[in-house]
């Protein structure tokens, strides 16, 4: 139906956490957000953890994030397929604006938008589950 069609938009200009998203019915098919906000946040942890900014590492440490991150969402065994996103970034001063679009049905499908840092980098991740 396209009335259930909406556009939606997200954006990394809020404070950190979570942001954006949507929920399915019933939850053995649903995107629950704090369940996908968990498998973010345990995967940047697990890659980056404590390091300091290394520009020869960001390669393999935005390759792990996103791995570890759909190895665990495939264990969820719920009919989703999952586009994940990472962006890592040295605290340096530069500005960095990011933006996200879907066109999707908003009553299956969802996003959930972390954004992790330490002293010395930002890592931001983005997944969005489409319904299957």
């Amino acid at each position: 139906c396209l009335n259930q069609l909406t556009k939606q938009s997200s954006g990394i200009n809020a404070e950190y956490g979570v942001m954006d998203s949507d929920f399915a019915t019933g939850e053995d098919t649903a995107f629950v957000n704090d369940e996908i906000s968990s498998i973010i946040k345990e995967a940047i942890e697990a890659t980056i953890g404590g390091n300091t900014y290394q520009h020869n590492k960001v390669n393999q440490w935005t390759s792990n994030v996103v791995e570890q991150c759909l190895n665990q969402l495939t264990k969820l065994s719920k009919p989703f397929k999952y586009i994940v996103n990472c962006v890592i970034m040295q605290k340096n001063g530069a500005g960095l604006h990011m933006a996200n679009t879907c066109y999707w049905d908003n009553t299956t499908d969802g996003s959930c938008t972390v954004r992790w840092e330490n002293k010395t980098m930002y890592c931001i991740v983005s997944i969005f589950g489409l319904a299957i």
